[in-house]
């Protein structure tokens, strides 16, 4: 049984040979993979707008019907490969528009006949960029959960204390008393969870 949190390499390549040496070469670092014959198939294969599990993309520039580059368009559309980096696999000729796409947004790009080591090590790389990256999504919107909901004066009182003002400030410019400062205050501490307002500020540094 795959674990839900396990990452997942998409090969996407029109080669069968390719696919199939490309998983066998992931399955001997022990990483999952899922191969796709085509641009529409993986597409095809995205079941959520975003995703929810670590992954990476190895990418065939050259593919009938609708090229790796032309997909990459798609994928930079979407948001996608900044939580699944994509590696691109191209030929010599390709390397040029390869740089490109990494300029572009893409994380790399493997020339053919490509080392096996330095593909899996920059396929091990991008998979942790993606954990961190989804560790990071996940983070901002707990964040952005506690932060809705709120009332509006405590969102008010909340931004003057991650500003750096002392009760009296926020009193007087929210027109209350000091007192009703301390409140919300103390409600919007234990509403983000936090502790002080270093930590308060440091948590909304997140979103």
């Amino acid at each position: 049984m795959t674990h839900p949190d396990a990452a997942t390499v998409h090969i996407i390549d029109d080669d069968p040979s390719v696919r199939e040496a490309t998983a066998w070469l992931l399955r001997t670092r022990r990483l999952l993979s899922q191969a796709h014959a085509s641009a529409a198939a993986f597409e095809q294969a995205l079941v959520a707008a975003e995703p929810v599990t670590p992954g990476c993309i190895l990418l065939d520039v050259r593919m009938p019907v609708t090229s790796g580059l032309t997909l990459f368009d798609r994928l930079l559309a979407r948001g996608l490969p900044e939580l699944w980096p994509v590696i691109f696999l191209t030929g010599h000729a390709d390397v040029p528009t390869a740089v490109d796409t990494v300029k572009r947004g893409a994380f790399d790009f493997c020339e053919k006949p490509f080392s096996d080591n330095a593909l899996v090590d920059r396929v091990e790389q991008a998979l942790a960029l993606s954990r961190e990256r989804l560790a990071q999504r996940a983070a901002r919107r707990v964040v952005q959960t506690r932060v809705d909901e709120l009332t509006e004066r405590e969102r008010a009182v909340m931004e003057r204390v991650a500003g750096g003002l002392a009760n009296k400030q926020i009193a007087d410019e929210l027109n209350i008393s000091v007192r009703t400062v301390e409140v919300h205050r103390a409600r919007v501490f234990e509403k983000m969870d936090v502790k002080s307002a270093v930590e308060l500020t440091n948590l909304l540094q997140k979103q």
